[in-house]
């Protein structure tokens, strides 16, 4: 089989990146969370709320989809390489989720997403071509950061908002798994300054797509 050409590859990633941050992804092969849960008796300032709540969790997840294939486009062999496009895989259903309650709430999603997904694709390029163990480094710890991100936003939803809170509470799941494979993968632990930095970038992409 003939490899794809640096042209091609680039191609390829512009392709994913439009569909990405401008097309609802099919659904993958779990049921949606939601689906067997009651509409929620929620006011409009309880609506606006939540709708703002998921516009920021579907920044994440095209942050994530840019971040593993950034990631896995640099991967020093193939094994991390198909380890990055599954987990890219999984949040492309989360994108899905999240973008499926928008509809619900009849809210958009941020008009910011194509800067997420580029900014995160370098931040992937880079932690790959760093070597396998920085790259998982980065998966485990970006996965705990949303893990500790998911849980501020179940707090934050309406007690009766059961449709929302069963969407988070298992991308949630999903989140913690992956950081888990990570270090069991052979993760190194990321130094503290990055640590910090990586949080602080997520607070930027909270607070803008929170508003826009």
């Amino acid at each position: 089989m003939k490899s794809l050409s640096l042209i091609d590859k680039v191609i390829i990633e512009i392709e994913q990146s439009l569909r990405t941050c401008h097309v609802k992804p099919h659904l993958s092969e779990r049921p949606y969370p939601a689906k067997n849960i009651d509409f929620d008796d929620i006011d409009e300032t309880e609506r606006l709320q939540v709708a703002r709540l998921m516009r920021v969790n579907n920044a994440g997840e095209v942050a994530a989809q840019g971040l593993y294939r950034g990631q896995a486009s640099s991967a020093k062999n193939l094994t991390i390489q198909k380890d990055m496009l599954d987990a890219a895989r999984e949040e492309n259903e989360h994108l899905n989720w999240c973008q499926t309650r928008l509809d619900e709430l009849g809210a958009k999603r941020s008009v910011l997403d194509p800067v997420w997904y580029w900014g995160s694709f370098i931040l992937g390029l880079s932690a790959g071509a760093a070597g396998n163990k920085w790259s998982l480094g980065f998966v485990e710890e970006t996965e705990k950061q949303v893990g500790q991100h998911l849980d501020e936003h179940l707090q934050q939803l309406p007690a009766q908002d059961a449709r929302t809170r069963h969407i988070l509470e298992q991308m949630k799941t999903d989140e913690l798994r992956h950081a888990e494979n990570a270090h069991k993968a052979g993760a190194a632990a990321l130094p503290v300054a990055v640590q910090k930095a990586m949080h602080l970038v997520s607070k930027v992409m909270t607070f803008s797509a929170f508003r826009i």
